[in-house]
């Protein structure tokens, strides 16, 4: 039985790891331009990787793409993100060299990971091998999960360290609910109760939980590409404190609720501290340039800003109102601008690039080369549904699963919605894509494995599902080269513009 179970992980993980990698990694160097606002992050990341610090640019953008470096000054640039997206850039630009490949290849990279690690989410959560594989199937088919992950953009890390911060957790509530179990029976023990018997008290403690940590630190590290990884780390800690509570009432915990929460008030603060110093460390490299922008504000303007601090810190503060700012006041229009209560729908996609290819590259009078981050809708307008009926679920039944699987999904949703007035964009989705999907697995197994047949399949419900399933594949398959920007007749372009607002 170990054979066959180590057998059927492999096959998982291996099938979604080759197919991400097919798709992630084939022509990953076209097209060979900066590609949307691969202007600003691959700018900025080949500026870390030879300057140490994000420099100001001047001159055409795609002079950089043709190799002319030329542009690049000496006086620190005003960028509005952290930088550790822009840093993994540079550590591909560092290894494979400044061309299209070195600024995508760490992005390609970690959007398999992510892929494999949904695979081994959904298994645990599932607790089956097969639905695992089809989750991180799906997601290594998505459009959105590809053409991020093919692009020097920074929403594919923020996606990346969001699933691996929830990875993580799911690991700690799995070692901490043994090890309370386990605790709980030898206080039973010492205290001559009855196995089954109320355990007075609060419960035992459970020492360092590293898996938490961890979690921690994958959410700072989210937080630290883009502030909107914050809210992952709002939305699952606070699930990892409600985790704890039903653990020790399931552990026969006789003040459960006390035992969880007053441990749960010191953890807090240390995850909010702990996340402070990774989120400030990440900013090292800009400490140590003296050119970096707004480095010496503190010490330039004495009696301002945040005195109580060092100036260093001060300075890096008012650096921080000033990107809050400038998101805030962010309105200007744009041609692909996205109401996020439509990204579920993905109503509004990106164009990331579209390019008249010459007529011999597909052997139709007029070819084009196109990418698009746009999500398999079949994926996307099922995965809303699911989302629904995970509402229901949570109301109607206090599904715990159901809260599991799709708050990654709301804490990277809902939160845009006061800022519909913004610029923002549905590739943003990205973050949000992993959990969908997940979501979607969830509902389908219980379309295909209803609760009434307790693990059993539904004659009905498996056809449905596999029908869904293969569904996906095809769809994938005819949009592929949208999000890979194979060359293709421009009928057969247009024939890829399902709604109005796609074109």
């Amino acid at each position: 039985m170990t054979f066959v179970w180590r057998w059927r992980v492999a096959l998982m993980a291996s099938s979604v790891g080759i197919i991400a990698s097919m798709l992630r990694f084939t022509a990953l160097g076209w097209p060979k331009a900066l590609v949307f606002d691969e202007v600003f992050y691959v700018r900025g990341g080949f500026s870390l990787a030879t300057l140490g610090y994000e420099g100001n640019w001047t001159g055409e953008n795609d002079a950089f793409a043709q190799g002319d470096l030329s542009g690049l000054e000496a006086e620190g640039d005003f960028v509005v993100h952290p930088m550790v997206g822009k840093l993994f850039i540079a550590l591909g630009i560092q290894i494979f060299g400044n061309n299209p490949f070195g600024w995508r290849v760490m992005g390609a990279l970690l959007g398999v990971i992510m892929c494999v690690m949904l695979a081994f989410i959904a298994r645990h959560l599932l607790r089956s091998t097969l639905w695992g594989m089809i989750a991180g199937l799906f997601l290594a088919v998505d459009g959105q999960g590809i053409v991020l992950a093919r692009t020097g953009l920074l929403d594919i890390y923020l996606a990346f360290f969001a699933v691996a911060g929830f990875g993580a957790l799911l690991v700690d509530r799995h070692v901490t609910r043994r090890k309370l179990a386990e605790r709980a029976a030898d206080a039973r023990a010492a205290a001559h109760l009855a196995p089954g018997a109320k355990l007075p008290g609060m419960g035992p403690g459970l020492g360092i939980r590293w898996w938490r940590w961890v979690a921690i630190l994958m959410f700072a590290m989210a937080g630290s590409v883009k502030w909107s990884g914050f809210y992952f780390a709002a939305a699952f800690l606070l699930l990892s404190v409600a985790w704890d509570l039903l653990d020790r009432r399931s552990a026969g915990v006789q003040r459960w609720a006390w035992g969880g929460l007053l441990r749960a008030v010191p953890a807090g603060l240390l995850a909010i501290a702990s996340t402070l110093v990774v989120y400030t460390a990440t900013w090292f490299p800009w400490f140590m340039s003296n050119d970096s922008y707004g480095r010496h504000w503190a010490q330039a303007n004495p009696g301002k800003g945040t005195t109580w601090l060092p100036d260093s810190l001060n300075s890096l503060v008012h650096y921080h109102l000033q990107m809050w700012k400038f998101h805030e006041n962010l309105t200007t229009e744009h041609t692909y601008m996205s109401n996020p209560w439509f990204w579920p729908l993905q109503w509004r996609p990106t164009a990331f690039f579209f390019e008249n290819a010459p007529d011999a590259a597909c052997g139709a009078e007029r070819c084009v080369s196109a990418v698009h981050a746009l999500g398999n809708p079949l994926i996307w307008w099922a995965g809303s549904i699911a989302l629904g009926y995970a509402i229901y679920r949570m109301i109607r039944h206090r599904d715990m699963l159901a809260l599991t699987v799709s708050l990654g999904a709301f804490a990277a949703w809902l939160p845009w919605l006061p800022y519909a007035y913004r610029t923002i964009f549905t590739f943003y989705t990205i973050a949000m894509a992993p959990f969908l999907v997940l979501t979607l697995i969830w509902a389908l197994k219980n379309v295909a494995q209803p609760d009434r047949l307790r693990g059993g399949w539904s004659r009905g419900g498996t056809i449905v599902a596999l029908s869904f399933v293969g569904a996906v594949l095809v769809i994938s398959g005819f949009f592929a080269p949208l999000w890979l920007g194979t060359p293709i007749p421009f009928a057969y372009w247009q024939a890829h513009m399902w709604l109005p607002s796609w074109v």
